[in-house]
């Protein structure tokens, strides 16, 4: 096998991963739902004491102490996982912010808007070139969430937040040398102490979930730990194998799955613009993809020059 080849394999390997955690990303919402009667703050520290329980049963079931303690020793690794951790932790408490204030389609306008600084990241700081194609792509998925901002009317912070803070999030997984389940492991071990600090004082004061809620309830909280790490452990696989500008466009695929169920599932609001912002996004997907696997081919654009493919 060729090392093109090989290439190839290791690029469409991590186009499935991300595809997979997206998709995964997507039909959340209707797991969230069995949850509703619980704060969501109460979630958010829910989710990230049992992220860490069960990446520990990973770490003891695939043999991973060995790699996550010299990784813990590395102190630039443990620090760029440090960022991680607060970084995806502070977006799911952004998200929670957003939700419990009403300020939901900002919120979703958010996650419309991250690939699109995904992308920006993956040329600027990684160097990752586009063809015409794919800046093409990039200019029809400005438009289109262009499109849904003017029509919000006003200057979406908590959006530009989300998207700006999982795209960090993104881009340090990118940057540093370490596997996925290390990785992972790392990050919620690093913020599980706030958690679990959190919990504790719930329950002791008698108006925690485990001690409010039904069995079965409590049964789905802890499965939140699982939920939320198996699609991040995925787009951690993707983020080793595919390029970063990639995994900004299948970005898309989550909070499309999203609008089908708000739509059809939830019966929420969906307006003209909405509409039209949507075809522009969904134009940009289909395009990029189509150039990032070759069918549509264009010269290269890097620093103003065209560089043969």
């Amino acid at each position: 096998m060729s090392i093109t080849t090989k290439n190839m394999d290791k690029n469409t390997l991590g186009i499935w991963y991300g595809i997979a955690a997206y998709t995964i990303w997507g039909i959340l919402p209707l797991y969230w739902k069995l949850l509703q009667v619980i704060p969501a703050l109460e979630i958010l520290a829910h989710r990230i004491f049992w992220s860490f329980v069960f990446m520990a049963l990973v770490v003891v079931v695939t043999r991973g102490l060995k790699p996550l303690l010299s990784a813990a020793a590395n102190r630039k690794k443990l620090l760029l996982m440090f960022f991680a951790g607060v970084l995806i932790s502070v977006n799911w408490l952004t998200y929670i912010y957003a939700v419990n204030n009403d300020f939901v389609i900002e919120a979703s306008m958010g996650y419309f808007i991250n690939p699109l600084v995904v992308v920006v990241l993956g040329v600027t700081v990684l160097k990752e070139r586009l063809t015409r194609w794919q800046l093409t792509a990039l200019i029809l998925a400005g438009l289109g969430v262009l499109l849904i901002a003017v029509q919000y009317g006003r200057v979406p912070w908590i959006a530009l937040f989300l998207a700006a803070s999982f795209a960090a999030y993104g881009l340090i997984k990118k940057m540093v040398n370490i596997g996925s389940i290390t990785g992972l492991t790392l990050e919620t071990f690093i913020v599980m102490p706030v958690a679990l600090v959190y919990i504790y004082n719930l329950e002791a004061s008698g108006i925690g979930a485990l001690n409010t809620t039904s069995f079965t309830t409590g049964l789905i909280l802890a499965g939140t730990g699982v939920i939320t790490a198996t699609p991040l452990l995925l787009y951690a696989r993707g983020i080793e194998n595919t390029t970063f500008s990639m995994m900004g466009f299948l970005q898309y695929i989550a909070p499309s799955i999203n609008l089908f169920l708000g739509v059809f599932i939830f019966r929420e609001h969906f307006t003209f613009y909405h509409f039209l912002s949507f075809c522009l996004i969904w134009a940009a997907l289909a395009i990029f993809t189509l150039a990032n696997l070759d069918i549509l081919k264009e010269p290269v654009l890097t620093s103003g020059k065209q560089v043969s493919n």
